[in-house]
């Protein structure tokens, strides 16, 4: 793994994640949850979960209120902190999450849209070291944090 493989967009073009939003969350797992794009800086990236009545957890959710079931959470996490690894090196580069861990620290409000900000912090040629959290309104209220690390599984980040 010591070349960097072939990218799959034009050469001199740098990853753009309002574009690759797009095809992401129209397809597969995301795009069945709703998953859209938000914003990006240079190393991060926001997308947003609008709130769904089948998203809402069993029974529905903390006192049957329609609070947003964990899972759908998680996934937006993922995806937003796997997105602003591949802005902060500029390229799509395929790679497995390592870790992820996840603190809530309270529920969704019920009927809000939740914001998923995903932040690289640190990139080395194999491993990327992220950092986001998840809201509703108030990135000071956080509904949850993350914290993890992703593996390039074909070629290094830089």
């Amino acid at each position: 793994m010591s070349e960097k493989p072939p990218s799959i967009l034009p050469p001199g073009t740098r990853f753009d994640p309002s574009l690759a939003a797009r095809m992401m969350t129209r397809h597969g797992h995301g795009g069945w949850l709703g998953i859209q794009y938000h914003a990006h800086g240079e190393d991060w990236v926001e997308l947003k979960l609008p709130w769904r009545e089948d998203l809402v957890g069993i029974d529905g959710g903390v006192g049957g209120m329609g609070v947003l079931a964990s899972g759908p959470i998680i996934s937006l996490m993922d995806n937003a902190t796997s997105m602003s690894v591949w802005t902060k090196s500029g390229s799509f580069v395929p790679h497995a999450t390592l870790d992820l861990r996840v603190d809530y620290m309270r529920a969704a409000t019920p009927g809000q849209t939740v914001i998923g900000r995903g932040e690289c912090y640190k990139l080395t040629r194999t491993i990327s070291f992220i950092r986001g959290v998840a809201h509703d309104g108030d990135p000071a209220d956080p509904v949850a944090h993350v914290i993890g690390t992703f593996m390039a599984t074909h070629g290094p980040y830089l």
